[in-house]
């Protein structure tokens, strides 16, 4: 038996944008890439999710006090 840490319930959920999601966030936010946090493409958070470099993922969590707060990081190869 393996351990999956994404099914843990404390693991926020981690998706990759499309091209075209990703287009839209850059413009309008009026940022680039780089300028967005960071994650290392070997984070086990990203397994199964074919990330590469560059790529942006959209990690969703879930609060109390908030309901559901959206974040966006910018893959990177350590």
């Amino acid at each position: 038996m393996t351990f999956n840490p994404n099914k843990h319930r404390l693991v926020p959920k981690h998706s990759k944008l499309s091209d075209k999601e990703k287009a839209k966030l850059l413009e309008d936010y009026g940022i680039t890439v780089k300028e967005l946090p960071k994650i290392l493409i070997n984070d086990v958070a990203l397994e199964g999710l074919d990330a590469n470099e560059a790529d942006i993922i959209k990690v969703t969590r879930h609060s109390i006090t908030a309901g559901e707060t959206v974040y966006y990081r910018s893959v990177i190869n350590g």
